[in-house]
């Protein structure tokens, strides 16, 4: 069997079309944006056509897109640059218990620094209750960060209500929507959110290129200084190959939203029926509908999902136990935790996360041969028990 990748939530293979246009800029713009000559100004002229086409996906303004290294330093940024602009009267931050750790690490370092941060809770199925979020706001709430979607499990907040019940209070908002753009239509203006993170290589972009889109009129204090780029938000001299296949990556995603959707979720449901259907102990974890069509986090009682992860790597089949940047920790997933899972429950579930590239053929290899390999699996644990 030929290998498979079913780990799009950790990275996407850069599309094609994206590699050609970074290799025609490390060609043909070389020079400095910030050059006046000619040589910068060509490699300007790419930086701006990439602006408004990453601005274009999330419906948003050419300038208030704020080019990044990635997700990682998108959310430090919103949390520290609000912090700074706001911290000396308010000082509570709220965000949830299911964030990435490029979000929840922030938080502590910032309660290492005297800020308050409440942590929402979610139900079973990894949802934020907007009554929560009513509770738990106070005057000196400066900022709300709820993620748009869940990376282990795919579940999709109500931000939209989140965001308004917030801005009735005053409050600032930020979502963390490197699972998401790309993937679902994303329009900040019908959110009603003021800042929104997102990461080129998780739709088929390079790494190590993101974007913070900043609304006009939000407060934010920069974490880097030096230069005036980007709005004097991030100093220092443009990755322009970069940011020429991150914008390339943008404008394919526009045009693919409704066929990868369709695509996606066909084989997505495909597998969850054939699993629930021919597995023992098989459950879905994350929320029945409201989820990112390409993502499937199942629980196999009795199993443990490390192992389960290591056989079918060796039998060709790439696949994760949570966030792939937390996939040396042997702790069960803080995600499934929050949302009620026992540990042992959480240590037995694996992550699915499917792509462009993916077919329904696999699909039904996958099934036969993760049916093979836990039955392996727990006969041997029976044997050894």
């Amino acid at each position: 069997m030929n290998r498979i990748y079913l780990d799009h939530n950790a990275t996407t293979r850069p599309d094609p079309v994206v590699r050609e246009e970074m290799f025609s800029c490390l060609d043909n713009a070389f020079g400095n944006p910030s050059s006046l000559h000619a040589f910068g100004q060509e490699a300007r002229r790419i930086v701006d056509r990439s602006r408004n086409r990453a601005a274009k996906l999330i419906s948003a303004a050419p300038d208030e897109i704020i080019f990044t290294s990635g997700g990682t330093e998108s959310n430090n940024q919103a949390l520290y640059g609000i912090a700074e602009s706001l911290g000396k009267h308010k000082r509570h931050i709220i965000t949830t218990a299911i964030e990435h750790h490029a979000l929840l690490h922030p938080c502590a370092y910032l309660e290492r620094r005297g800020f308050e941060v409440t942590y929402l809770p979610v139900d079973e199925n990894g949802l934020v209750d907007p009554q929560d979020l009513i509770r738990a706001l106070r005057e000196d709430t400066s900022l709300v960060s709820v993620m748009l979607a869940n990376n282990e499990v795919g579940t999709i907040q109500p931000l939209t209500e989140i965001a308004a019940i917030a801005k009735d209070r005053g409050v600032l908002t930020h979502t963390d929507a490197a699972q998401t753009v790309g993937k679902i239509p994303v329009n900040v203006e019908e959110l009603g959110i003021d800042l929104l993170s997102f990461s080129g290589h998780k739709f088929y972009g390079p790494k190590g290129i993101g974007a913070l889109y900043v609304r006009r009129g939000t407060p934010l204090q920069p974490i880097l200084y030096g230069g005036h780029q980007e709005r004097v938000l991030r100093a220092g001299t443009e990755n322009v190959p970069a940011i020429a296949g991150f914008g390339k990556a943008c404008e394919l995603a526009e045009m693919r939203l409704d066929r990868y959707d369709k695509l996606i979720r066909s084989l997505r449901d495909r597998f969850e029926y054939a699993v629930l259907k021919q597995i023992d102990g098989a459950h879905i974890n994350g929320h029945p509908t409201l989820r990112l069509s390409n993502t499937s986090n199942i629980g196999f009682e009795g199993a443990d999902g490390e192992m389960l992860a290591i056989n079918l790597d060796l039998a060709g089949v790439a696949v994760s136990t949570g966030a792939a940047c937390s996939s040396a920790d042997r702790e069960p997933s803080h995600v499934l935790l929050a949302m009620g899972r026992k540990p042992e429950e959480a240590l037995a579930s694996v992550r699915f996360s499917f792509g462009m590239e993916n077919a329904s053929d696999e699909v039904d290899q996958i099934v036969d041969l993760l049916r093979d390999t836990l039955g392996s699996l727990r006969l041997n644990k029976a044997n050894t028990g």
